[in-house]
Formats: structure tokens, C-alpha cells, sequence
């Protein structure tokens, strides 16, 4: 039998917390509701009251809530309605849950998990879609990882939870029922939080994540009847960046293509680009190219598909790279 994304982090966090007594879940409207997604739905009747708590509305709350039970010995998975709900938090989260640590020279730490789902593709108005990733990737002592299918999501969220450090954990909402698998629960040989080769190829290498991924997937079918074969790279974690994949990659295919739906102006795309350009610039047979949506607010579900980058825009640029 397959499963979809929210049911494979929904097992993930049942088996968490039938693991760990220390963990609880908090959120609104995560219990008797299940969540906006249905996401926790059936924990609190499995777990109780008192493992899987419903919240007031108040994200700075839930982070500080947090930031309270992690210094004193519990580990928090903590579910902010969307992401661009998070903003209220971000004191507590920049100022305690990201700098505790070195605050207090390792005597304290936050192991802690927020979840969230972030961008578009839904037709929901813009606080509902929102890719600010790059806000959260450039905080120091923050881990921000982005599943893709959900066999990943659920080791994903399993290795977060077991995490002794704050982990911010992206929900590509556009995916969480349209991507299916049969999942795998057994250990997986390295960190499922490490980038993988999705689909190897000789032409160029294309770096995604998230629902974005699944776009650039559907893309290189297209390009291989041209007869270009892209090597596609899932990067999962965007802080800390781990590009040794990406650089082996550049190296053979001596182009690169990065694509997020985030904007594109000062986005982890540019660090990304940036890294790959001072570590293999003699590899390099064309400038390394980024695939955003444009610096503005996101539209209104009609608009989105003007807003976000398309398949065929992979493709284009794609071709383009190729023929540079």
C-alpha cells in the first residue's frame, strides 16, 4: 500500500512519541482537529491530552513554550499553522531557541522540532503560501531541512526529533497528498538529511527541493526526449549546507541549474550558486543560473502559475544551459 506525505509524518510522529516520553506535540487546533492539514490527526485520542496539547493562538507562545520545555528536559514538536504564521515567533526563535547553546556554553540546549507547511500551489492568499526558508537557513544554531517524498519525511522528522539541536522542519504543502509511495521504515544507511542523487545524468545538474523537486523531475522526461540527460540533486538540508554532492556533480556536468519557488533575490539559490561558482569555477562551461519566482508578494491562486517557476521554464532554461 503507498502513503502520502502527511501520513508518513503522521507515523513518524506517533512512532516518536511512542518512543520517547519526553516528547511532546504542541499547536493549535493539533489535537480534537487533527491540525489544518489533519497532520496529528488521531494522536491526542492514541497519546492523551497531555502529549499532544492544543494551543491558544499564539505563535510567539508556542515558540517560547518551546524554548521552556526543551531547557528542562522535554523535546517539543511544536506545528505553526503555516509559515507565514511564523512571524510573531521569531524573537523567541532568533533570540533563545537558535543561541541557548552557545548562551550558555553547552550547559543548556533546545532540542525542539518546528513544523510548518510552507509555499504554494494551493490557492491559498499570500500568508498561506509563503517561502521565507531563506529567513531561517541564515540564523545560526538553526537546522532547516525540507522532505520531499514521504518515505524521506518520515525518517526526516524521526532523525529532527532525535536532534539535540532546534530543528525548523518545511512541509511542501503543494506535495503532501499528490506524491505517493509504498513507505520504508527501515534505517537508512546514511542521514536522511543528507542530499541525494534523485536521477543521474551527464549534461547538467539541476538542484531542487521540496514540491519544486517533483517539477524538475517531470522536466528532465521532457528534456531526455531531447536528448538531455540533467543530473537532478535533492539538496533536503538548506542550513547547514552540505554541497559535496553538488560539487562532485558540477564537476561532471560542468553546468548548474538551481530552482525554488522562494524569491529569488537574496534566496538560498544565491548562496547555493555562489558556493558552486568559487568551488568549481574551472569546471564551469556556463554561468551558473537560478530558476525564482520574482521579488514581489505572492498573488492570488489565479496568478500563481505566473508566480511560480513552470515545467516548461525548467525546460527553456534548461536547453539554454546546455547551449551556452
Amino acid at each position: 500500500m503507498t502513503i502520502d506525505i502527511v501520513t508518513a509524518i503522521n507515523l513518524a510522529l506517533s512512532q516518536t512519541l511512542q518512543n520517547s516520553a519526553n516528547t511532546v506535540l504542541l499547536g493549535q487546533d493539533i489535537g480534537k482537529c487533527g491540525g489544518v492539514f489533519r497532520v496529528t490527526e488521531g494522536l491526542q485520542t492514541k497519546f492523551g491530552t497531555k502529549r499532544v496539547i492544543d494551543t491558544p493562538i499564539s505563535e510567539s507562545l508556542l515558540a517560547g513554550m518551546a524554548v521552556g520545555m526543551s531547557t528542562h528536559g522535554l523535546r517539543p514538536i511544536v506545528e505553526f499553522q503555516f509559515m507565514g504564521f511564523l512571524y510573531p515567533a521569531l524573537d523567541q526563535i532568533i533570540n533563545h531557541l537558535a543561541r541557548m547553546k552557545n548562551r550558555t556554553r553547552g550547559r543548556l540546549s533546545c532540542p525542539s522540532v518546528l513544523r510548518m507547511p510552507y509555499g504554494g500551489g494551493i490557492g491559498a492568499p499570500e500568508h498561506h503560501s509563503e517561502s521565507t526558508e531563506a529567513l531561517l537557513a541564515h540564523i545560526p544554531g538553526l537546522k532547516v531541512v525540507v522532505p520531499s517524498t514521504p518515505t524521506q519525511a518520515y525518517h526526516l522528522l524521526i532523525e529532527a526529533a532525535n536532534c539535540n539541536d532546534p530543528v525548523i522542519f518545511l512541509e511542501p504543502k503543494r506535495i503532501y497528498r499528490s506524491v505517493r509511495e509504498k513507505l520504508d521504515t527501515e534505517p537508512t544507511a546514511t542521514s536522511a538529511s543528507q542530499p541525494r542523487v534523485v536521477i543521474p545524468g551527464n549534461d547538467l545538474t539541476i538542484i531542487a527541493w521540496g514540491a519544486m523537486l517533483h517539477d524538475t523531475i517531470e522536466a528532465s522526461k521532457q528534456l531526455n526526449r531531447q536528448g538531455i540527460y540533467p543530473e537532478i540533486i535533492d539538496l533536503v538540508t538548506l542550513s547547514p549546507l552540505n554541497l559535496t554532492l553538488a560539487y562532485e556533480s558540477v564537476s561532471k556536468t560542468n553546468r548548474c541549474l538551481i530552482i525554488h519557488e522562494a524569491c529569488e533575490s537574496f534566496g538560498v539559490g544565491a548562496e547555493v550558486g555562489y558556493r558552486i561558482f568559487d568551488h568549481c569555477f574551472n569546471y564551469l562551461e556556463a554561468p551558473v543560473k537560478r530558476l525564482c519566482s520574482p521579488d514581489i508578494t505572492i498573488p492570488y491562486s489565479k496568478m500563481e502559475h505566473h508566480y511560480y517557476p513552470q515545467i516548461n521554464d525548467i525546460i527553456q532554461t534548461s536547453q539554454a544551459l546546455v547551449e551556452y
